[in-house]
């Protein structure tokens, strides 16, 4: 097995942190939005059959002819039936995405959108109109659907084992993020107690470059 990113002494036990070599796409999950891609050289994002953001926008906004509209003229007239936020791609010694764009002119640029229709929103919300609120509300679910899909970009999933006496115990894996925000709290919380009434002491850490 590959070395640990991470390791601790926890409760008598001893907590793990690997990378996730076979991680699942957080694509595969059941999301609100949907995130339409075009890139010359990497597949990103869901299966679409768009050939341009041009004619993805046509479809969106239900302008089948071939009227002469701007792709902001294209884009208010879809943001009529669709929440959208563009999605943007870093690419330097590794892939980043975000949906308010970087600093790099010469690496980085719009490579997408993510969007979900207002029926769709209705239908999961259980209401009839989707208020100011609830649209925030959704461009958020959004935004932290491309900050999932950035960390798989980036490499940060990772896994746990918890071992004693050097024998596994438990392990899971799939963690998508800084592996402090979930991957380590879920591990401590996964690791047996002898006494509930005690709270369990943190002994050694050791991070890993």
């Amino acid at each position: 097995m590959q070395d640990p990113v991470y390791e601790e002494a926890y409760q008598g036990h001893t907590i793990k942190i690997y990378h996730d070599p076979d991680s699942e796409s957080p694509r595969e999950w059941c999301n609100l939005g949907k995130l339409i891609c075009w890139h010359r050289r990497y597949r990103l994002g869901d299966i679409h059959q768009h050939d341009s953001p041009e004619a993805f926008l046509r479809d969106l906004a239900d302008v089948s002819d071939q009227r002469d509209l701007s792709m902001d003229q294209l884009r208010d007239r879809a943001e009529r039936k669709v929440i959208l936020l563009p999605v943007f791609l870093y690419d330097h010694s590794g892939l980043a995405m975000n949906t308010i764009g970087f600093h790099c002119p010469w690496d980085s640029g719009q490579v997408g959108f993510v969007y979900v229709t207002l029926e769709a929103v209705r239908t999961e919300f259980g209401v009839k109109r989707v208020t100011k609120a609830l649209r925030e509300k959704v461009e958020d679910i959004l935004r932290g659907e491309i900050v999932s899909y950035d960390a798989y970009l980036g490499g940060r999933v990772y896994g746990y084992v918890i071992e004693r006496d050097d024998e596994e115990i438990d392990a899971c894996w799939g963690f998508v993020g800084d592996y402090e925000t979930h991957c380590l709290p879920e591990a401590r919380n996964a690791v047996p107690r002898s006494d509930p009434h005690v709270t369990p002491a943190i002994g050694a850490l050791t991070a890993h470059p």
